[in-house]
């Protein structure tokens, strides 16, 4: 039997491949370590409602991780097992920020039952005005809800968020936020796949997709030097720090690699079914 018992999973970039394929190598490769007894978790920073079609495909019966740890649901019944939240003031003074340096938020809630995904000021953006998040709402027209108020007031049941513009105005915002919010405020600024702008991703301090790995695993006892984690991005590097074997895909950012204990083929030569015959071999 392999030493290794949770197997956390990053999507983009890692379990699917650069065409947001699953394909059935991956898929056979995920099969086999369930089948071997290691659980598969899978860490994303997508949204709830955007990571669910891949849990029937992969059989999978353990709850689901989004929004970079933020949100933990159960798949079967939508039961919500953790969600975080922010130090009161916070957001507030976050989103005082944003709005200064003219970026509107948009803002995660658990509103899966309800039928969207996240709040925004405004879904109708003006033609040249951030031009960025106009793509964001055009590739997601109906998962949002219009708050007018809510660079000022926002909605209850937050969890995360995010701004989204060109790279330099990202990691611009991202280095203020850091320096201004510490330990209260988890920043990072990724670049999507599927967006041709960068992401300010906001979230409460010391929440992480590590920090949901580990809040599952302490539940079916298991430590944290039975678990290999996996991704690609640098949202990705609290877990692969943290867990006993933690691996960069091949087409990861050079930070990752740097974090990681094994580089492994990139997703798109389905570098998953390598991690998996490590952790079986």
């Amino acid at each position: 039997m392999s030493r290794f018992k949770l197997l956390a999973l990053d999507i983009d970039g890692t379990l699917v491949n650069s065409r947001d394929e699953l394909t059935p190598p991956t898929r056979a490769a995920i099969r086999r370590a369930c089948d071997a007894g290691i659980r598969v978790v899978l860490a994303t920073g997508r949204r709830y409602s955007k990571s669910l079609h891949l849990v029937e495909p992969l059989q999978l019966d353990v709850p689901l991780i989004s929004a970079s740890g933020a949100l933990i649901k159960d798949p079967i019944d939508h039961r919500t097992l953790f969600r975080a939240e922010f130090v009161p003031g916070v957001l507030e003074n976050v989103l005082r920020i944003l709005s200064a340096a003219g970026h509107d938020a948009v803002l995660y809630a658990d509103t899966f039952s309800q039928g969207f995904d996240f709040y925004c000021p405004r879904l109708k953006i003006p033609y040249g005005e951030q031009d960025e998040l106009a793509e964001y709402y055009g590739r997601n027209s109906r998962c949002g809800r219009e708050w007018p108020k809510l660079m000022t007031a926002p909605p209850p049941e937050v969890f995360a968020g995010f701004a989204i513009a060109p790279q330099p105005k990202m990691t611009d915002l991202g280095q203020e936020l850091s320096a201004k919010f510490g330990d209260d405020l988890y920043v990072h600024v990724l670049k999507s796949p599927f967006y041709s702008g960068w992401f300010c991703e906001i979230e409460p301090g010391g929440v992480s997709k590590w920090s949901a790995v580990q809040h599952l695993a302490r539940d079916w006892g298991i430590s944290d030097e039975e678990i290999c984690a996996v991704g690609d991005d640098v949202n990705d590097i609290p877990m692969v720090q943290g867990a006993g074997l933690g691996v960069a895909m091949g087409n990861a950012v050079a930070e990752l690699k740097s974090a990681a204990d094994r580089v492994a083929p990139c997703h798109d030569s389905d570098g998953l079914v390598e991690v998996v015959r490590w952790l079986l071999d």
